[in-house]
């Protein structure tokens, strides 16, 4: 008898720290497009773009802060606005839903004019023409005819194109004083897509194998043996060889900055996407594994997976937490013989990430966004993680792994700081049961 309430005991605990993750209600709840179309319709004129909002302890918090076009995250809104487009294509309109508020499509068309004098003049984007393309391949989906589209797509990919460096094998990231020094960060995987978009439109195939180049020397160099990524690798760009290894937004060289660990896995499983080669495939593995295998015991992705907890908690990045679920949703697709266990993953980070950030009060989707912890630059909401949390909930639904609900909008607040108080609570629940399960043994002795 001992040993069966025993066992029963132990079995109750196994099932609630490994119950199957739930798509949490939020990823569709009617906020989220009455925020995207109030932030739609306050726009600023000139048009600017929200990239971060301010923080969680001032008077005005989860308030969007707007930046010039000529910003690496501009594309984000505009696809933002597409995004739901397509999430009204895959749940219709209701009243309960929201989605009627607005015309995506007209929206998304207007927000993007701003991006437009880029193609030809732009200082500040550098490699990331790549991610201010998002909402010009989003336009293509609806109306391929589209000649702004299509010029836009093939003026960014011959922008990257340009950056490329047959010697190093990479397209050059961020440009510097010294000409030999040739940066490249692991973020620059994601912007190889706009490559793939324009080959598709021109057939022109010098634009493959740069991106295939570029993959592949990034797989050699960026990653350790433990699947975990360096932020920055500095080459010669004479010689080809590498300089120096380190981190620009991470805590330290030698650490893992968890949203380019994110980048990492999402990038690489794009690239299998595109080209069936296996060793990118077990790339996006090894950096999804690293990433699943790092996120700390109360399930909150932290901006940094070597920061320490002391002497102040780690703040979370909400950000590397919703593209890294994205990485897996796609990685769940290409990668069919483990697609359950990434396509949990991927839910449970979502769970995990909108119980921590998600608040209506603010006018992001998710607070606790970490923008650039070495300049002080945290606790925020933050554009492309909001983006990422509404393309999850389309991929989900696409997969058939979520129904479109019809979600009344909630009130929440979230918790300022994560992997502290979250963490200790888990810790303290876990010392509980065991203390249970000892007395209760003994006390049966």
């Amino acid at each position: 008898m001992t040993f069966f309430i025993l066992q029963l005991t132990l079995l109750l605990f196994w099932n609630r720290t490994n119950a199957s993750p739930t798509v949490p209600d939020q990823l569709f709840s009617s906020l989220i497009p009455q925020k995207i179309a109030n932030t739609s319709n306050s726009l600023p004129s000139p048009i600017q773009y929200p990239q971060y909002t301010t923080t969680w302890n001032v008077s005005n918090p989860g308030t969007w802060l707007d930046f010039i076009p000529d910003t690496w995250t501009s594309g984000f809104f505009p696809a933002s606005l597409y995004a739901l487009n397509t999430r009204q294509n895959l749940c219709g309109v209701t009243d309960a839903n929201a989605l009627g508020v607005a015309d995506w499509v007209e929206l998304g068309r207007s927000a993007s004019t701003g991006l437009i004098p880029l193609e030809t003049n732009n200082t500040n984007l550098q490699h990331d023409v790549g991610f201010v393309s998002f909402p010009f391949a989003e336009e293509l989906l609806i109306n391929p005819q589209n000649e702004t589209a299509i010029q836009a797509v093939n003026a960014f990919a011959t922008d990257l194109a340009a950056r490329y460096n047959p010697t190093v094998g990479c397209t050059r990231s961020w440009d510097t004083e010294d000409p030999t020094d040739f940066t490249v960060i692991i973020d620059n995987m994601m912007n190889l897509e706009v490559l793939w978009a324009s080959y598709t439109l021109t057939g022109n195939s010098t634009l493959i194998d740069i991106a295939n180049s570029h993959a592949n020397t990034t797989m050699i160099n960026h990653f350790r043996d433990d699947g975990s990524t360096w932020h920055v690798v500095e080459y010669n760009s004479t010689t080809g060889n590498v300089i120096r290894k380190r981190t620009s937004q991470g805590y330290a060289d030698s650490s893992t900055w968890s949203r380019g660990q994110a980048w990492a896995l999402y990038g690489f499983a794009n690239m299998y996407n595109h080209t069936k080669n296996a060793d990118f495939l077990l790339t996006a593995q090894r950096a999804a594994n690293y990433f699943l295998e790092h996120i700390p015991s109360d399930g909150i992705v932290p901006w940094d997976f070597d920061a320490p907890l002391s002497p102040s908690p780690r703040p979370a990045d909400s950000s590397a937490a919703t593209i890294a679920a994205n990485g897996l949703l796609l990685l769940a697709q290409v990668d069919p013989a483990n697609a359950t266990n990434w396509s949990n993953a991927a839910i449970q980070i979502l769970q995990n990430v909108t119980s921590l950030a998600w608040d209506s009060s603010w006018q992001s989707l998710l607070s606790n966004g970490t923008v650039n912890w070495p300049e002080n630059n945290f606790l925020t909401g933050i554009v492309y993680g909001d983006y990422y949390y509404i393309t999850a909930a389309n991929m989900l639904v696409q997969m058939g792994l979520a129904e479109c609900k019809e979600v009344a909008a909630s009130n929440s607040t979230p918790t300022a700081v994560s992997n502290g108080s979250s963490l200790a609570r888990q810790t303290c629940w876990g010392i509980k049961t065991y203390i249970f399960i000892v007395i209760l043994a003994a006390s049966l002795y």
